[in-house]
């Protein structure tokens, strides 16, 4: 690791806070640098500063620290897994809350990848990568539910091709259970846009005009919970609601986003959905309490469905709702009006 300290001279007046860096850091190319700043690697008259473009200052103090070089191929780690079904080809996984799916910066150890590494050996198919053998789909960090992930060359080329057709040609089904604040006027549509990554926050994505890609999803609300005087609590009456979401494309951040579109972030989104923390003000005591106790954003992969690559047998895998948002519907069962 190492630890550079540098102050802003007159010549740097107004000079971006990267450009600042990768003056004095020839060796070091200024994407790296740029990408260190928005990890929180680099600080700002003493506060970390994670905005490449914020403009400096003669004589303030700026500091940036480059991490050590990690391993270029990930480590098998024995970390227990949650396996529902598994053949010499494939198998489904149940990922718990906090699991990252590969290596990145930032998280090279405790992944799931590592854990497939220790549990298959040298069965895991290589075909997606050095960092990413055998995935074939992923699941947010905190994004709970049912992943497949291949063993073999061909187990990848065949679930890679029905996940790039989302279906389409052949079988391929993701459902996912999520309670958002309030509830859609239908009980059941599809949002059709465009996603892409905003253009002010590169790690968020957002409905956008122009560029990114398709994205669809087709949603049915469940449940639709009250606030604690309402008797009917339908559309935009609803404090909450219990919402199933059937993915037909898959984008990054798809669902949150979607559902934030439409008006009805996820609770506990703390990216789409942090506009929505008034609402915890008329929650009864039990139910506040599961809400913040749930420290992510309450979405859960509960199906997924795909023909085997080498069988062809139908196969169909459900996973009950986890235990954190299953107290968030108990308390809202109990403490809310529910129609």
């Amino acid at each position: 690791m190492e630890q550079h300290r540098f102050k802003v001279s007159e010549d740097d007046a107004g000079e971006r806070f990267d450009r600042c860096f990768a003056k004095r850091l020839p060796d070091i190319s200024r994407s790296r640098i740029k990408t260190l700043i928005k990890e929180g690697h680099a600080r700002y008259n003493g506060e970390t500063l994670d905005e490449p473009n914020r403009r400096v200052k003669p004589g303030d103090s700026m500091e940036i620290t480059i991490p050590a070089p990690e391993p270029a191929v990930p480590r098998p780690e024995h970390i227990p897994l949650d396996i529902v079904f598994e053949d010499d080809q494939l198998l489904v996984i149940n990922k718990p809350v906090g699991m990252v799916v590969h290596p990145a910066a930032g998280n090279w150890r405790g992944t799931l990848v590592n854990a497939l590494i220790a549990h298959c050996g040298e069965s895991l198919s290589g075909i997606g990568g050095v960092r990413r053998p055998g995935i074939v789909h992923r699941l947010d960090k905190l994004t709970s539910g049912l992943m497949v992930v291949a063993k073999t060359d061909l187990a990848h080329r065949s679930l890679s091709r029905a996940f790039a057709d989302h279906g389409r040609t052949g079988k391929l089904e993701r459902r996912y259970h999520a309670l958002a604040w309030g509830a859609p006027e239908r009980p059941r549509g599809t949002i059709r846009t465009n996603i892409g990554r905003k253009s002010e926050q590169r790690q968020k994505m957002a409905v956008v005009s122009d560029g990114g890609k398709e994205a669809i999803t087709h949603y049915r609300v469940l449940k639709s919970f009250g606030g604690r005087d309402e008797i009917a609590a339908r559309g935009s009456d609803a404090l909450a609601s219990l919402v199933e979401c059937r993915l037909e494309t898959g984008r990054t951040h798809q669902i949150r986003v979607h559902m934030a579109h439409i008006g009805h972030p996820l609770i506990g989104d703390p990216v789409y959905g942090s506009g929505f923390k008034s609402k915890m003000e008329i929650l009864s005591e039990e139910a506040r309490h599961a809400v913040l106790q749930l420290n992510r954003q309450a979405l859960h992969a509960s199906i997924l469905g795909f023909f085997h690559p080498v069988s062809k047998e139908s196969l169909l895998f459900e996973s009950e709702m986890p235990a954190d948002m299953k107290d968030i519907v108990d308390c809202f069962d109990v403490s809310q009006n529910l129609t």
